[in-house]
């Protein structure tokens, strides 16, 4: 008798769930204020964490600020943008 080998199962709302990342890119336009009161805001950082993104970004260029799937980033994203911060979601 041959074995057969099993193959994985994938379902497709692990692709939708995967993990992302949201980035956010250095301005020359925003405080440091106002951009730290944003990830309080809008990704519930708490003060010193939105303060070292901030820092991040402002030396980096970009920093990863919020980790999750693409439908939980995607509004947060928008609402960034709304208040005139660069985002992606990669």
């Amino acid at each position: 008798m041959v074995e057969e080998k099993s193959k994985p199962i994938y379902d497709s709302a692990e692709s939708i769930t995967e993990s992302k990342e949201l980035i956010l890119y250095n301005d020359d336009l925003n405080t440091f204020d106002f951009v730290i009161q944003t990830l309080i805001d809008v990704c519930k950082h708490d003060p010193l964490q939105a303060e070292q993104c901030s820092i991040i970004v402002h030396f980096k260029g970009k920093c990863a600020v919020k980790t999750g799937g693409y439908s939980e980033l995607d509004p947060l994203k928008t609402e960034m943008g709304i208040r005139g911060l660069s985002c992606v979601i990669e």
